[in-house]
């Protein structure tokens, strides 16, 4: 395998599950990797010097501000930046493409496009709405930032994007307690933005158009609908299962609509709680971002 002219920014905190096999995808390929870590407890940074990468530490407060610092602050040694999340690996496939693109100077592109492919429990999860699901990971420097939010971000491009053919693979290692844990901090911060999208109604980033982009059509069905549709979590349950054919992935297709739709009903209750009782009562240890509007009921946490 061949060096290509690209970085890639990997974000961590305590992933010494994902990252010896998201640094082995791309071992021998690109000579400028860099880990910015949130002062990891574990095994990361270990791992990451293993690998010869660069490491950064800066304080997390979420995962579009530790990427627009990143990208602000980081010494890039080339115009092309692969960002990657830490249990994501880039096949070989991808790999090439993406070679061809680079080597091109992106062929009047200043970012792509790629298919996100995520693995649960062992098995790719090809319907329920999770495939294809397009991801802009690939960018020339300079040209693209996250939108400041402090979840469901996307990036914003300054020029073309074209799209590549092979996938992206989305694979955690870590157990169901992770993931629990992981969407009821979503379901929080979700929660307090809808939250703040009724009292206000807007924020900055995509804009919503049903008829746009896929992000624009999903920030659209977020903002302008998701929020005033009565028994969501039913609702996104039968859509997971029965309009995206989320029952062709059997039991882990079963499963993994299930667990979402749970999700939507933590964030369910959360915002009625917000709305309607509790206001002045403090929360768990859940880091809801303080891009959003102070409230009484927000207190700031260490990030676990």
């Amino acid at each position: 395998m061949s060096v290509v002219p690209i970085s890639v920014l990997i974000l961590t905190f305590n992933e010494e599950a994902n990252l010896p096999d998201c640094l082995a995808s791309i071992r021998g390929w690109s000579d400028d990797i860099f880990v910015v870590d949130s002062f990891s407890t574990d095994r990361t940074l270990e791992i990451a010097n293993e690998f010869g990468t660069r490491i950064v530490q800066h304080e997390f407060q979420y995962p579009a501000q530790q990427k627009n610092w990143a990208l602000d602050n980081l010494p890039f040694r080339h115009e092309w930046i692969l960002m990657l999340d830490a249990d994501e690996r880039v096949p070989g496939e991808l790999q090439q493409e993406i070679t061809e693109v680079v080597n091109q100077d992106g062929g009047g592109f200043d970012g792509f496009w790629m298919r996100y492919r995520l693995i649960f429990y062992g098995k790719w999860i090809r319907h329920c709405g999770w495939y294809p699901t397009w991801i802009l990971r690939l960018v020339r420097f300079g040209k693209s930032r996250w939108e400041d939010r402090p979840v469901d971000e996307h990036p914003i491009l300054e020029g073309r994007a074209g799209r590549l053919q092979n996938d992206l693979i989305h694979e955690n290692l870590r157990d169901m307690t992770f993931w629990i844990e992981k969407h009821n901090r979503y379901s929080t911060q979700n929660a307090h933005l809808y939250y703040d999208l009724l009292d206000s109604g807007a924020l900055n980033g995509i804009n919503p158009r049903l008829l746009g982009t896929q992000a624009e059509r999903k920030r659209f069905i977020k903002q302008r609908i998701w929020p005033h549709l009565p028994a969501r979590s039913l609702w996104f349950f039968l859509y997971l299962y029965i309009l995206r054919w989320g029952f062709l992935d059997g039991v882990h297709g079963l499963r993994f609509c299930l667990m979402h739709a749970i999700f939507q009903e933590f964030t369910s209750m959360k915002l009625w709680e917000l709305k309607r009782y509790k206001q002045g009562a403090p929360e768990g240890c859940v880091n809801v971002p303080r891009v959003f509007r102070a409230t009484a009921s927000q207190i700031d946490c260490r990030r676990k």
